[in-house]
């Protein structure tokens, strides 16, 4: 959709290339804090345009957000856009992500209101036995116990926050920060976490799952998880960061 967007109101002279996310998301999730890049071939100085070009031979591009945000389904909106520091890479310069997943326990199910961005579990969750178990997961760890294996993708990552908390008498949050996610970990976490905190499974569950390194069963689905932020480095440490996220991470990093 955005690529449909920005081929009809090209903010240069032409877009030679697809978008880049800052994190790929699974169908069904959510996401408030996406960021996005694109390449643009700028204007030749003098180009006759209907908009004014600025001197990088870019489009006014408070008025290319309106233009974008017409063609786009209203389910999706650029909120901001700017010209990206030297060496900004949406995917490879993020330090970290930031993710919300939303859980109510209420036992007739979910406020209808929020039932597009919240599970209903139906079962009441214990937020202290859920952020017991969530403590031995975090840091760098092999979570292939948490993700659908990719051909020639790393499982390695470092969970920086897994931290529950009770939002509202029936509705639970979950928060998790890691410098990467591999596919369908978040919502694996998820998961085998609410067994913990509905009483079927020990404290000690994720923990063993993790050493084992077998993916459970349990994975939540994908309507309660949202992409809320982005975190990058300071500018002139953006190429310096994409180089080294895009070395692939093995056993050897681990302690």
């Amino acid at each position: 959709m955005l690529e449909e967007a920005f081929g009809r109101q090209p903010p240069g002279a032409e877009v030679p290339h697809g978008i880049v996310v800052a994190g790929r998301t699974d169908a069904g999730v959510h996401a408030t804090g996406q960021v996005v890049h694109v390449d643009v071939v700028p204007f030749e100085p003098g180009a006759a345009t209907r908009l004014p070009v600025g001197e990088h031979g870019i489009v006014d591009l408070a008025r290319m957000r309106h233009r974008w945000n017409r063609y786009l389904p209203p389910d999706v909106r650029v909120l901001r856009a700017r010209i990206a520091p030297a060496g900004f890479d949406a995917r490879f310069s993020a330090v970290r992500r930031h993710y919300l997943y939303q859980v109510s326990d209420a036992p007739w199910g979910v406020d209808p209101l929020r039932r597009h961005d919240t599970l209903g579990w139906g079962r009441a969750l214990d937020v202290d036995r859920m952020n017991a178990a969530s403590q031995a997961l975090l840091g760098l760890n092999d979570f292939a116990a948490f993700c659908k294996q990719r051909e020639g993708a790393t499982t390695i990552r470092e969970l920086q926050r897994l931290r529950w908390e009770r939002v509202e008498r029936h509705l639970v949050r979950v928060h998790v920060a890691a410098d990467a996610f591999c596919h369908s970990m978040v919502r694996s976490l998820v998961g085998e976490l609410l067994h913990v905190g509905d009483g079927r499974r020990d404290e000690r569950w994720p923990a063993e799952l993790l050493r084992g390194g077998v993916r459970g069963s349990a994975v939540a689905p994908a309507h309660g998880l949202t992409l809320v932020g982005v975190d990058y480095p300071p500018d002139e440490e953006l190429a310096e960061q994409a180089e080294r996220t895009r070395k692939v991470r093995d056993r050897t990093e681990l302690s």
